[in-house]
């Protein structure tokens, strides 16, 4: 069985061994530039572990993994775009190092990079992957519409918002896993099973991120706690608190969030109060660890003695409490 070290090591090889159309370099370095500033890689590393779950022998999944990694990277460089946002990984965002246009132009020909990945799955199951992973991207871009369309609604509810994140988040990791899965050569309702670990994650992984936005550590978390709040941003703490706050309360945050000009640390002390007053922190946890028993449980069902698990569980833990 392969580390997760390991399987880590073998995308970043595989990113480095990408192929591009030198005709026109501007267009490369922008996408060499973000696959190359970090992450987890989290994507193709559980498609990876997902496949050695079945097989000892990955090499067939590493590059339509590494697809799914140059996909990610290129909804990440459109979603900057859309949000304005001129640092990732601590670094220069792509349309702030070179320019709008060039970001655009580049982030559109990481999809068809990724595709020419997924066009290297072997032939026998090349057709159910490639269906598995276009449901996918087509999922992740209505999930970003839904946010766009949010970020102007008076009201979320927080089963819209649960979808949201479904579909912006959480499908790229289930697809991650199901597609590892199926070369790997397990059977479909071990695909299944994979596809619903790694939904579930996902969900527990995007609450979990906005609860850290205000309660967790920054030295862990890596950036100021609050920027959610400071930035407008509707979260799944302010979609439930809308959701059951009394009419006073409900008042003072529609109040917080209307504020044109304030003091960040004020406005953010005082809505974490309010959220306070609301049980909204157990309530947002309670639901997190809803999704990682379900997922917890599900990798418990598959059909595969329980010492081929212990990688995928280890990242999986691992996801959930941020410590990688």
């Amino acid at each position: 069985m392969y580390t997760q070290a390991e399987l880590k090591k073998l995308v970043n090889k595989a990113i480095l061994n990408l192929s591009y159309n030198e005709e026109a370099e501007k267009l490369n370095d922008p996408v060499k530039y973000i696959l190359s500033i970090g992450g987890k890689r989290l994507r193709p590393v559980l498609a990876l572990m997902a496949c050695n779950l079945f097989n000892d022998k990955i090499d067939d999944a590493v590059i339509p993994a590494t697809g799914l990694e140059v996909f990610h990277n290129f909804t990440l460089v459109h979603d900057d775009i859309m949000d304005h946002a001129p640092v990732r990984r601590n670094l220069p965002t792509v349309h702030s190092k070179w320019n709008l246009n060039q970001a655009v132009l580049s982030g559109d020909v990481m999809a068809f990079i990724a595709n020419e990945c997924f066009l290297q799955t072997p032939a026998h199951c090349m057709s159910k992957v490639f269906r598995v992973f276009n449901k996918a991207a087509i999922e992740v871009c209505v999930g970003q519409q839904l946010d766009i369309d949010f970020e102007k609604a008076a009201i979320v509810s927080h089963e819209e918002y649960l979808r949201m994140i479904e579909l912006k988040t959480a499908v790229l990791l289930a697809a991650s896993a199901k597609i590892g899965a199926i070369i790997g050569g397990c059977d479909d309702r071990e695909a299944d099973l994979l596809y619903e670990f790694g939904r579930n994650l996902g969900l527990a992984f995007q609450i979990q991120d906005d609860l850290l936005d205000i309660y967790g550590d920054v030295k862990v978390f890596g950036k100021i706690l609050g920027g959610d709040i400071i930035s407008n941003k509707k979260t799944y703490l302010l979609v439930k608190a809308l959701e059951i706050a009394s009419v006073e309360q409900a008042k003072q945050l529609h109040k917080q969030f209307a504020l044109k000009e304030f003091d960040p640390e004020i406005k953010v002390k005082t809505v974490v109060e309010l959220y306070n007053q609301m049980n909204i922190k157990n309530i947002s946890e309670n639901l997190a660890n809803n999704y990682i028993n379900t997922a917890f449980s599900l990798l418990d069902n598959l059909g595969v003695i329980n010492e081929r698990k212990t990688e995928l569980a280890d990242i999986a833990s691992s996801l959930i409490g941020r410590d990688n």
